[in-house]
């Protein structure tokens, strides 16, 4: 097996990749547009978003109570509660439930919880067949590759690309731009293996602790078909996924849906409650909830309790510099851009992703649009200082830093370095730009460099003072 490229690496790949790019922009350009119309229709978002700020942080401060409550409730209702400290106690807790219903393949309406916990790999290992249903997920499922969107899974790919994809695996021959031939193609595939599935697997959006209900939201009616036809209906949820009731599940819905996609509402909110009861006309027989830690009682005693607030709704990395150019997959974690930034050194340990802290411009775009104000500039600056205190960063960086501490502490010489490092840029200079310099490929080789004016601020400062 080969290891996985360093984040640099990854990013370098990404960078050099156009296609990639325009991809990209299709999706986050559109994205940051309709979510500026929505606030602008919606003047009311600032108070929501205290509000759910409020609501996440009461849950959160009393996260035992809140459990004990679903819990207690979803039981009542006649579900089957399963608790999992880790991925793995996750992943072996719904394969027991698979193979109790000697289930040969389940239906997977897209889950980030699903994929943190690894469970497309278990159910793969378990020789139990996986049926993505949502249309994106069906596409990177198809091309053997994770998500690199917490929204939008399939974010990376162009039409063009979908539409190759889907002439090898459906056997079509739809116009590379007709989206709706590629939507009724992948209808085609799917339809079936809704109704032949005997578990079907969901995530939650939100969990309603005073009437054990879990609510999904999608924008395609996937969800309804992978848990509503099967005999058994799975959820896996983070525990942090709690509300106290649905007028704050709706709360939250007002700020989720209009920071991830900028509607108003999506096209499906459904709450499921139990399994089906006598009378009912569907449903499953047998509603599990798995309820996951996997790290998020470490984050509460580490400092990472705003991070808990995090409703999933992909608005930093829409808006975040890094990602618009390298999209998701270079972070080589579940979770990327700010918030995966944040989330992948709590969740697998900050050695193996210390360089996610570090690509971050810090301009505080993201806290800006979280619609619940998570200071991720802050977390990421908590997470690189760890880093350095840990020994983490490379000796080069160290030296680097202690030269900078070394001038700075001594602004006779800062002023001299800075004078003669800004007249020096000039020699490169070709037209204003700088396209290539040595000690700078790191940024060159990928964009234009701004040429200096010739003079560093503080002279300029002082000539405008005369």
């Amino acid at each position: 097996m080969q290891p996985e490229p360093s984040f640099k690496a990854a990013a370098a790949r990404a960078l050099a990749d156009p296609r990639l790019k325009i991809a990209i922009d299709r999706t986050t350009i559109t994205a940051e547009t309709k979510r500026g119309a929505a606030l602008q229709d919606f003047p009311q978002f600032a108070a929501a978003r205290e509000r759910g700020t409020a609501i996440k942080d009461h849950v959160v401060a009393h996260l035992d109570h809140y459990l004990m409550e679903f819990e207690r409730n979803a039981l009542a209702s006649g579900a089957k509660v399963h608790w999992a400290s880790t991925a793995e106690e996750a992943c072996a807790i719904v394969l027991d439930i698979c193979r109790a219903a000697g289930a040969r393949s389940v239906t997977r309406a897209k889950s980030m919880l699903g994929e943190e916990i690894g469970l497309p790999h278990a159910l793969e290992a378990a020789g139990i067949t996986r049926v993505e249903t949502d249309l994106a997920e069906h596409i990177i499922q198809l091309a053997k590759e994770p998500p690199s969107h917490i929204v939008w899974p399939a974010l990376h790919k162009t039409r063009e690309q979908v539409a190759a994809l889907f002439r090898e695996a459906h056997g079509t021959t739809q116009d590379s731009e007709d989206v709706p031939a590629m939507v009724e193609s992948a209808r085609r595939q799917l339809r079936a293996r809704f109704l032949d599935a005997e578990v079907g697997i969901s995530g939650a959006n939100f969990l309603i602790a005073d009437s054990g209900a879990v609510c999904t939201v999608t924008n395609e009616g996937n969800a309804e078909l992978t848990t509503t036809p099967p005999r058994v209906h799975i959820v896996t949820a983070g525990i942090e996924k709690l509300v106290p009731s649905l007028p704050h599940a709706f709360a939250m819905l007002r700020l989720l849906v209009r920071s991830a996609t900028g509607a108003d509402i999506t096209q499906y909110t459904t709450f499921h409650c139990g399994p089906k009861r006598e009378g009912d006309r569907d449903g499953p027989g047998e509603f599990h909830v798995v309820l996951v830690d996997n790290g998020r009682t470490r984050m509460l005693a580490t400092g990472l309790r705003d991070m808990l607030r995090c409703i999933r709704c992909g608005a930093c990395m829409n808006h975040c510099v890094v990602y618009r150019q390298i999209g998701g997959h270079a972070y080589g974690a579940t979770y990327p851009g700010p918030m995966g930034a944040v989330l992948t050194p709590a969740l697998e340990g900050v050695e193996r992703a210390r360089d996610l802290p570090h690509a971050c411009t810090l301009n505080g775009r993201c806290q800006e649009v979280c619609p619940v104000g998570i200071p991720l500039p802050t977390l990421l600056r908590g997470w690189r200082d760890r880093s350095w205190r840990e020994g983490l960063v490379p000796a080069g960086t160290r030296a680097g830093m202690r030269l900078f501490r070394f001038l700075a502490e001594r602004p006779f010489l800062y002023r001299l370095a800075t004078a003669m490092a800004v007249r020096g840029m000039r020699l490169f200079r070709r037209s204003g730009w700088i396209r290539r310099m040595p000690g700078a490929a790191g940024w060159t080789e990928h964009r234009d460099l701004p040429a200096p004016a010739g003079r560093t601020f503080m002279e300029q400062l002082r000539e405008r003072g005369r």
